[in-house]
């Protein structure tokens, strides 16, 4: 096929782990564990949340979204790399590449909103204990994960947009093991300066705005704690905030170790890609009902009448 525009491109090649074709099985059987691990983990924090009347709190509900998220997040990539492993092919689709960029900017763009709000949440529960049912009443949960999927929704659609403007070279070659929007753009014959100013502009406000809520969040939250006279009262007070923290961290420090990777390309940073795309959201439930009686109460509930109906 000739260059040309966007029309002539049949197919991208994710190169990814297939350049290491003798660990393909080892790669199918691991990825496949954790795509289950991930499927059957946020599942059960679902079923949890609705089926436990005690969980129908604020931060259970947002909870509850973030598992939701997590899933359709890992099902945009993990599906077609076992497709393409079990396949022994690297290609996927023009439409197929475009489709997973905007699917993996949304569900990706709404875990740090989500992250976001749960910070708030607990800020006010920590802070404002006493307003805590009036400020976050169900009406204002419902609008922040509503604005939360247009944010989302609308960048995940300017930045598609603007990738079907493009023309492409013979070159159609993505070293990763999805469609990683700034590789896709390095591929490109045609002038770029518009998305690349659009994609480090808008997302670093969408990492930057949420990280600073969840950094004062987690200020005032600190400062409120050590102002509890009593080591049971401040253990009891973040332990309320303890998961949201770990799986905090584990997310920001992951998707860090992707972006100051030197290489993305590299085996480092396909590797950071893994624990930011794939260990976070199968960390995730594991995480949250560890450290947490009562959604562990609700599981245990959940699975003692899965185990009685089979």
């Amino acid at each position: 096929m000739e260059p040309g525009n966007q029309t002539s491109v049949s197919d991208f090649w994710l190169l990814g782990f297939s350049q290491d074709s003798g660990h393909q099985p080892i790669l199918f059987g691991l990825f496949l564990s954790m795509f289950v691990v991930i499927m059957l983990g946020n599942l059960l924090i679902i079923l949890a949340v609705s089926s436990d009347p005690h969980l129908h709190t604020p931060m259970y509900f947002f909870l509850s979204n973030l598992s939701f998220v997590d899933i359709c997040f890992t099902s945009t990539t993990i599906p077609k790399m076992l497709v393409n492993i079990q396949a022994h092919s690297k290609a996927i689709t023009y439409a197929g590449c475009i489709t997973q960029i905007y699917f993996f900017l949304v569900f990706g763009g709404m875990d740090t909103f989500l992250l976001t709000v749960m910070a708030y949440d607990r800020f006010v529960a920590i802070c404002h204990p006493l307003h805590y049912p009036v400020i976050m009443n169900p009406r204002l949960c419902g609008q922040l994960v509503l604005v939360s999927w247009f944010i989302s929704f609308t960048y995940s659609l300017i930045q598609s947009l603007l990738m079907l403007r493009l023309s492409f070279c013979t070159n159609w070659a993505i070293s990763h093991f999805y469609c990683e929007l700034a590789q896709a753009l390095t591929l490109a014959c045609s002038d770029t300066l518009i998305n690349h100013i659009v994609l480090y502009t808008v997302t670093g406000l969408l990492g930057i705005i949420p990280f600073s809520g969840i950094l004062f969040s987690y200020i005032q939250i600190a400062s409120s704690i050590l102002r509890i006279p009593s080591a049971d009262g401040k253990y009891k007070a973040f332990s309320t905030c303890g998961s949201h923290l770990s799986v905090v961290s584990l997310f920001y420090g992951t998707g860090l170790g992707v972006y100051l990777s030197s290489n993305a390309s590299s085996w480092s940073g396909m590797i950071a890609s893994v624990m930011y795309t794939v260990v976070t959201p199968m960390l995730n439930p594991f995480i949250y009902s560890l450290r947490n009686r009562d959604m562990k109460r609700a599981l245990q509930k959940v699975l003692g009448r899965t185990f009685c109906v089979q």
